[in-house]
Formats: C-alpha cells, sequence, structure tokens
C-alpha cells in the first residue's frame, strides 16, 4: 500500500507535500483511499459520516480558510472524527506554488490529534484516479494475502506432531517474505531456511540470551524474534532477518506464521510428553514380563493398549539396526504393526528394539507380523536383522526374548537378514563355510576321485543314507539293489559303517556341503590336516545354536536328554535304548516324541537325529563323532 511519504515521492504529478515537516511517522501512514469534499458540503452537509481507515481526505474547490469564521469549526470536528477512525491525513488543494492555507490553530490541532497536513496543486480528476487505483492495489493485495495465507494453512501437517511440519513452514516462510528463516530453541536449532540461516542469525539469538529479553519488535537492522508461545514461557523463537525493512503486511503474515509454528510446537511438546509416558509404561510392562509378572504387566497397559496382554503365550522378536536408525525403526515398526505388539527401544542395547507379539489362538503363528517386520528390515537394508522366538507361555517370556536374541545372531549369516526362530535355523548356513567345503571334500575324497564314480554316488548316496533303501529306490527310480550296491561300495571306499548313525548323518552333511553349498573358490585340498567335524562345530554361533535347541529339552521334568543319548549311542534303535535305560519302549517313545516337540524337529529324518546329536554333542560332549578319527586315517591313507 502507499504511504503519504511514499505517494509524495512516488507521484510528483500530484504535487503532494507536507504543510509542516512531516515526521516519520505521519511518512509511514498507509493511505487505503481518497475521500474527496468540497468547503460547501462541509457547510451544508456537516462531517462525512464514514471515513475509512487509512483515508486521505482531499478538500478540493475553493480554499475553505477563505471561509474562516465559519468553517474552521468543521474542520475540527473533522480532524477529530479522522483521529478516532485512523485518518492518514487531510490534504486541501491549492493553486501551484501558494504557500499552505493552515490557519495556526488548525496545524496545533492537528499535531494534538497526530494527523497530518498536506497541501496539493493537482486537479481533483488526477487524484479520482489515484484513488481508484489505491482500490485496485489493495483487491491485488487483498488477493494476494489470502492466497499466502490460503498456502501457510497448507503447510499445516495432517498431524501436528509431524517431525517435518516446522521445517516445512520455515521453508515456505522464506520465499514468501523474502527472508531467512530461523526456529530455535536455546540448546538447539528445530529448522532453518536456507540452512545458513542458523549462522546469519546468531547474533540476535546471543544478543536475546544474554539481554534476557525477547522483543517482538526490531531487535537489529531488519530482523524480528518473535515468541512461540509467550504465554506459557515456551523457549522456542522464530527469528527472521533479510536486507529491506519489514512493512506492516508482511509484519501481520510473521505473526500468522508464528501462531501455526507455536501451534506445531506445543503439539511437539505434548507429544513428546505422552510419549515419554508412553515410553516409560511399555519399558515397564516389558521388564515386568520378563520377571514374570503377567499380571502387573497387564495393568500398566490396561489404559495405554486395552486386552493387548490378556493372551496366555507370545512371541518375541528382535530387531537389530545401526544406533542412529533405532528410533526411526521403531517409529516405523510401530506404524506397521503397534496395533498388534509392544514395541520397546531395549534399554540395554542401543542397537536393537525388543517386540513382544501376543498368540491369540492355537491357529495364530505370528505370520502376518513377521512378515511386517521381514519388509521393514528389508527396507532398512545391512547391517540391520530380524531374530524371533517360538511360541512361549506369557510368564516364561525371558526365554523366549533369549531365543530371539540368539535367531537375531543368526541372522547375519542368511541372505535375507532374517530368523524367525532359532529352531527353525539352518545349522549348516551358521558353519564357517571355507572350512566346512576343506571338511566335506576331505572326506569324501576317495569318492571323487573316480569321476564316474563320483556322478552315480552323487545322485545316489543323499537318499540312500536318509531313507530305507526300498524308499530310496523309489524316489530315484531305481532297483533296490542298485541303490544296495551303490551305498556299500560308498561305506567301503570311505571305510565307514553305514550302520553307525554317527557315520550316516557325518557323510550325508559331507554330501550336502558339497553338492548343494558349493561356494565360488571352492578349497583345493592340500597335505595340511583338514578340520574335524568336532573343530567344526566348534563355533560361537553353533553353541548358541545348539544350547537353545537343548535348554527346553534339559528344562523337562523328565529326564530327556538321557534317553535322547541312549537312542543315538545304539543307532536310533528303540528296544536296546529301553533296555539300557530300564525303561519301558512306549516311555522311551514318549520320551522321543517330546523331544521332537522341544527341539522342533522330526526325529524320523536324518537331518532332524542330525541336528539333535550335534546339539547334544556342542553342549554336553556326547555322542561321540566318530567319523572325526575314521574320516583324517582315510585321508592320511
Amino acid at each position: 500500500m502507499p504511504t503519504l511519504g511514499s505517494l509524495s515521492t512516488d507521484k510528483p504529478e500530484l504535487e503532494l507535500t507536507f504543510a509542516a515537516s512531516g515526521s516519520r511517522r505521519a511518512q509511514a501512514r498507509e493511505i487505503n483511499g481518497v475521500v474527496t469534499v468540497t468547503p460547501e458540503q462541509l457547510l451544508e452537509g456537516g462531517v462525512p459520516s464514514v471515513l475509512p481507515d487509512g483515508s486521505l481526505v482531499l478538500i478540493t474547490g475553493t480554499s475553505p480558510f477563505r471561509l474562516r469564521g465559519r468553517i474552521t469549526p468543521v474542520i475540527e470536528l473533522l480532524l477529530q472524527r479522522m483521529s478516532r477512525e485512523g485518518g492518514a491525513g487531510l490534504a486541501v488543494r491549492v493553486a501551484p506554488g501558494a504557500r499552505h492555507p493552515f490557519p495556526p490553530d488548525i496545524v496545533d490541532r492537528a499535531a494534538r490529534l497526530g494527523i497530518a497536513l498536506l497541501t496539493t496543486a493537482a486537479p481533483a480528476e488526477f487524484w479520482e484516479s489515484m484513488h481508484e487505483e489505491i482500490q485496485q492495489s489493495r483487491l491485488m493485495f487483498a488477493e494476494r494475502r489470502a492466497a499466502q495465507l490460503s498456502s501457510l494453512v497448507q503447510e499445516l501437517p495432517a498431524q501436528l506432531a509431524d517431525a517435518r511440519a516446522m521445517q516445512r513452514i520455515a521453508d515456505w516462510l522464506a520465499p514468501a517474505l523474502d527472508c531467512q528463516v530461523l526456529v530455535s530453541e536455546p540448546e538447539r536449532v528445530l529448522a532453518a531456511s536456507p540452512a545458513t540461516a542458523a549462522e546469519q542469525l546468531a547474533q540476535a539469538i546471543i544478543r536475546q540470551s544474554v539481554d534476557g529479553i525477547l522483543p517482538e519488535t526490531l531487535s537489529g537492522p531488519h530482523t524480528q524474534l518473535i515468541s512461540l508461545a509467550p504465554t506459557s514461557a515456551a523457549d522456542t523463537v522464530l527469528a527472521v532477518a533479510r536486507r529491506t525493512p519489514f512493512d506492516e503486511a508482511d509484519l501481520r503474515l510473521l505473526r500468522h506464521a508464528a501462531k501455526l509454528l507455536g501451534l506445531v510446537d506445543q503439539a511437539h511438546r505434548e507429544y513428546r510428553a505422552a510419549s515419554d509416558a508412553s515410553h516409560a509404561a511399555r519399558s515397564a510392562a516389558f521388564e515386568l514380563l520378563l520377571d514374570g509378572e503377567v499380571e502387573k504387566a497387564r495393568r500398566v497397559m490396561a489404559n495405554l493398549a486395552p486386552g493387548l496382554l490378556e493372551t496366555e503365550t507370545a512371541r518375541v522378536f528382535v530387531v537389530e539396526t545401526q544406533q542412529a536408525r533405532r528410533d526411526l525403526a521403531a517409529r516405523r515398526c510401530s506404524a506397521a504393526v503397534g496395533q498388534q505388539v509392544l514395541v520397546v527401544p531395549d534399554p540395554r542395547n542401543n542397537r536393537r528394539i525388543l517386540i513382544v507379539h501376543p498368540i491369540r489362538s492355537d491357529e495364530d503363528t505370528g505370520a502376518e507380523v513377521s512378515v511386517e517386520l521381514t519388509r521393514l528390515v528389508a527396507a532398512l537394508g545391512p547391517p540391520s536383522l530380524l531374530g524371533g522366538s517360538g511360541v512361549y507361555s506369557m510368564t516364561l517370556l525371558a526365554d523366549a526374548l533369549h531365543e530371539a536374541i540368539t535367531a537375531q545372531k543368526f541372522a547375519a549369516f542368511q541372505p535375507d537378514s532374517v530368523v524367525l526362530s532359532v529352531h527353525g535355523s539352518d545349522l549348516v548356513s551358521l558353519l564357517s563355510q571355507a572350512e566346512a567345503q576343506n571338511w566335506a571334500r576331505c572326506l569324501l575324497h576317495p569318492l571323487m576321485r573316480d569321476e564316474t564314480q563320483w556322478e552315480s554316488m552323487r545322485e545316489t548316496l543323499p537318499a540312500a543314507l536318509a531313507y530305507p533303501y526300498t524308499v530310496a529306490a523309489r524316489r530315484l527310480r531305481l532297483h533296490r539293489n542298485t541303490v544296495m550296491r551303490r551305498a556299500s561300495r560308498a561305506a567301503e571306499v570311505l571305510r565307514m559303517d553305514f550302520g553307525s548313525i554317527s557315520d550316516r548323518i557325518a557323510v550325508a552333511l559331507a554330501m550336502e556341503l558339497v553338492t548343494q553349498r558349493e561356494i565360488s573358490a571352492s578349497p583345493r585340498l592340500t597335505g595340511s590336516e583338514p578340520p574335524s567335524l568336532a573343530r567344526l562345530l566348534d563355533t560361537p554361533q553353533v553353541h548358541a545354536w545348539a544350547q537353545a535347541m537343548v535348554r527346553p529339552v534339559q528344562a523337562d521334568r523328565r529326564d530327556l536328554q538321557s534317553t535322547a543319548l541312549a537312542w543315538l549311542t545304539f543307532d536310533t534303535h528303540v528296544v536296546p535304548a529301553a533296555r539300557a535305560l530300564g525303561l519301558s519302549e512306549v516311555t522311551v517313545r514318549s520320551h522321543l516324541r517330546a523331544v521332537e516337540d522341544h527341539m522342533q524337529r522330526d526325529l524320523a529324518t536324518l537331518a532332524g537325529v542330525r541336528d539333535l546329536q550335534f546339539s547334544l554333542h556342542v553342549v554336553t560332549g556326547q555322542p561321540d563323532l566318530r567319523s572325526d578319527q575314521q574320516g583324517l586315517s582315510v585321508v592320511a591313507s
């Protein structure tokens, strides 16, 4: 909008001058329109009833002060009305070069009321067109300001706790006012646009901090500091600066932006307070669950998530990621499955997130949650890992957590960085692949020397070791005698006894490694001693796997471990094992079924028996892995 000072400069054809030296305040008064009257209209009709705020009143025609005695009271009333209604100034049309006609008493009255007195030599029609121009300018300004305010409101986030909301408003405000914008607290920057604004506005912030005041007026050349919440004593400040002064319209827009930023700041504070309280409650509930205090944990979560922990069983998942990304991962996890699970950042490990998923029925395996968590880990990318437990009683969640942490460690060996249960983890993937290949090739070297013999053994031996010969022959579509002959030849060449479960397991593992797990650079045999199977299993990850497998077997009130060891010692024959233990065959079979349930392995398969044998050997040292000595003697020969 034009001002009294700018109009006299920008429109010289109006020949507008101040009757007395115009003060800075008078020159800064905005003109919102021109009201034209004649002396005769003032005498006959009195002061106009409507004088819009910011009006410049222009008296045209004969100089009113020629009618000194009659016009002076009316002019005084006009000045009083203009003072009350925010008039910009009073102008009188005079002849070019004439001195101002205002008598001293009118000049004094105007000065006391704060009304500027001016003269103009321009024709009345110039002022009529000026009035139209001002109105058109006001309309354009109003439309632009409406568009700005609408755009500003659009920057409000769908959720006021949106962490990026302040930055988006700052990014909008900077070009809107052609300024630098900084939103800060005493100890941190909340938003800056451009990124260098913090450096540019540092002096203003420092001055405010040192002086202990927070002015809402100019605190420096073309700088504004506005508290976002002065009534609540919040210390968040909006600071802006630019090369040119801020006019009243700019300040109004700035105050609107500050109000929105204040709402966002308040929402952030309230969200943080609620989030901290929620986090504390969830952490407390999780600790109570680990201590077996299920009822107390349910009471803690009753208001936050009614019914969430009202189940008898649950699974535990562990997500590990970079420390800097843990909070983001926790938020994503809560957004994806937060209604179904309890999510807690691990207070003991700043890279880990702990998740309890209550299982609501026997059919509920937690598949939906595990799928979402797998997607989350894939989206986070390396080195993020996901481990899970089996289904545990709510009172045994400490054991479930231990299994999930173990599974998460195994996940580092998996292509997708995910192991959803220790019991579902693949032992072979936990072995040192280079050493495992060396061991397997050393063991199978006598079979692999003859290429024709190796091709037939490669096809037949895995099935012949895993199934009875009749079943293997049917699977391979060979005659039973062919399968039996090849198996006998392999046992003879390897100096193995395939009636021994230990020998069958060792050769089957070697065949799997060589035929299915070949690595791009397989080790060549050298004269050095190959690793033993016991040494191959002697690694931290295999020890953790074995302990997780055997722990529920050892925790059973029945002596399942002794039964399993005896069964393996007698090459998986129930009758001699029962006789040695002094138990009935029914009891031995019942114990073996319990072992299957605890370890989630099928002991009717060679792979299931292998995991039982290896896990027991790693944890207890029994049974012996007799193939170690046999394999070494084969290589030595």
